[in-house]
């Protein structure tokens, strides 16, 4: 039994004790709890705490960001000198280490977004060096690594993706989108240790900040990452994944539907303890700050005049529409990386082709990331019955956005980014979501940049505060919606008689406070099927 505390149960609080069996909640009740305490009842009293379901990532790589934790982890840096600082630490105390990995490097620290090879050359010459950044759209690389792979200023750049050169067409150190394999093909794959690893770090981490279950964005072997499928298999079946876990199974885009039949083996060989691979990720675009995100517009250069790039589609809207078709048809959940308004359009597109041609089969495809959507796009969502996986960390200004976002996207496209409150208006279901190791996976810093439009810390005013969500809409999106876009609505994302006992106990009153401060709570506790993972 918990008691002693406010529950957050139906949309607000509701309740001061909880008894638990078998992991499920039993009786929700307030007052006295004395009644529902037997001889060998184990009573925890949470002295005046707040308790919330336990928070659901809808999109996030566990795996990846753990693994990075452990090698040349460069999320604690915060400009050019901490990050190049952190690589050469991280070489001198590893000097068996053959290629220098890790990432978490953030693009505003570098001029134009873009940091350079000498950088790296001056702490680590003898050996080559590759650090995706936090959003793993580009790779930031060494001398050594650019030789090895044979790159210079003849080698063409790939059609997805492009080599960052100087005045005379040398490449610079930094690789963009498919670029990034030029190197990363030659990187040694992690060992299964490394994976397992990886998990069980991210797994600690996340249960800390009271998420419980997650949906993994990318489970296969895609841009540049290893195939996780074995290592929650493995987790799963031994007990040590203590999270319940939806994997998001890679969708080649190299390929077509005769991978279908692979993913349904992988699909089917996937039931696993707390992990299921019910889901396929297809990524269509890239990211605004590459100028790959796929936009209705071209982007502006640096004298506001509009060029010819219009962005990267890396499926032809015509063939998207038969792959998200095929997979509705064998019923996946389609999850699309979907960050420019015309990748924004062309999936929605996709799913009312797959509507007209099988029907409406209730299989909750979403968008992620959804920076920018074309007002005419809005209610498109809740016509087709697609969910927003927002990412709402993002939704504020930042040097990112200030510096190498606004000034190249059209007037439209600006006033169109994280809208949230107009997709909410217009009936669309939005979840929450990281995309952790891009971004924070605290949902409470995600939660404050959702209610105030503005970055933590940040003395910027905010970026389109009509945008805003409420305090209760932005804990129902990590709560009860992103269990409702993993299909475990009937047992976990909210606290009920009957649910599971998946809390995230809390230090103070969300709702009371100041919306300034939302950053600032901190997970105390969380449970998972009524059993503590995590305690401050």
């Amino acid at each position: 039994m918990l008691h002693g505390a406010r529950i957050w149960a139906d949309g607000a609080w509701a309740g001061s004790f909880l008894t638990v069996t078998d992991g499920r909640i039993g009786v929700l009740g307030e007052g006295d709890h004395r009644s529902y305490v037997g001889p060998s009842t184990e009573i925890r009293d949470l002295g005046g705490a707040w308790v919330l379901p336990g928070f659901q990532d809808a999109h996030v790589h566990p795996v990846q960001a753990g693994t990075e934790m452990n090698a040349c982890d460069l999320s604690p840096g915060h400009d050019a000198d901490s990050y190049v600082g952190l690589v050469a630490r991280y070489a001198a105390a590893h000097l068996d280490v053959h290629w220098i990995l890790g990432g978490g490097w953030s693009m505003e620290a570098f001029p134009g977004g873009t940091p350079t090879a000498d950088r790296l050359d001056a702490v680590v010459a003898d050996r080559p060096v590759y650090l995706p950044n936090r959003d793993h759209h580009s790779a930031w690389v060494s001398s050594a690594a650019l030789e090895l792979a044979g790159i210079s200023a003849a080698t063409p750049d790939p059609v997805d993706g492009r080599i960052e050169r100087d005045g005379s067409g040398r490449p610079t150190g930094t690789l963009h989108e498919g670029a990034m394999d030029l190197v990363g093909r030659l990187v040694p794959a992690p060992t299964d240790e490394q994976l397992m690893l990886g998990l069980l770090t991210a797994q600690e981490h996340l249960h800390s900040l009271g998420i419980t279950g997650w949906q993994d964005a990318l489970v296969g072997t895609g841009l540049g990452m290893a195939d996780t499928l074995e290592t929650y298999l493995a987790a799963a079946g031994v007990g040590r994944l203590t999270a319940k876990v939806v994997g998001a199974l890679w969708w080649d885009r190299e390929r077509g539907v005769e991978q279908v039949p692979e993913l349904l083996a992988r699909r089917d060989a996937a039931r696993t303890g707390r992990f299921q691979a019910t889901s396929v990720k297809i990524m269509q675009d890239g990211v605004c700050e590459t100028y790959t995100a796929a936009m209705i517009d071209p982007y502006l250069d640096r004298h506001g005049h509009a060029t010819d790039n219009h962005g990267l589609s890396f499926i032809a809207a015509p063939d998207l529409a038969a792959y998200v078709t095929a997979l509705d048809a064998h019923d996946f959940q389609v999850h699309v990386h979907a960050l420019g308004d015309r990748a924004v359009r062309d999936s929605l597109d996709a799913v009312q082709r797959a509507i007209a041609r099988n029907g409406r089969r209730g299989n909750r495809h979403h968008l992620a990331h959804v920076q920018v959507v074309a007002a005419e796009d809005v209610p498109r969502f809740a016509a087709l019955d697609v969910t927003v996986n927002a990412q709402p960390l993002w939704a504020c200004r930042d040097d990112q956005m200030d510096d190498l976002t606004l000034p190249f996207l059209s007037p439209p496209a600006r006033r169109q980014q994280y809208v949230f409150r107009s997709l909410i208006d217009a009936g669309a279901r939005i979840v929450f979501g990281s995309d952790w190791p891009v971004s924070s996976p605290d949902p409470f810093a995600g939660m404050h940049v959702a209610v105030n439009r503005i970055a933590p810390g940040d003395g910027r005013g905010p970026l389109l505060a009509e945008q805003a969500m409420t305090v209760p809409e932005a804990i129902d999106a990590y709560t009860a919606g992103s269990s409702w876009i993993n299909g475990s609505e009937a047992s976990t994302g909210t606290i009920r008689p009957g649910h599971a006992a998946d809390l995230a106990v809390i230090d103070r009153d969300v709702l009371a406070i100041d919306p300034t401060e939302i950053v600032d709570v901190q997970v105390l506790q969380t449970w998972v099927d009524g059993v503590q993972v995590f305690g401050r």
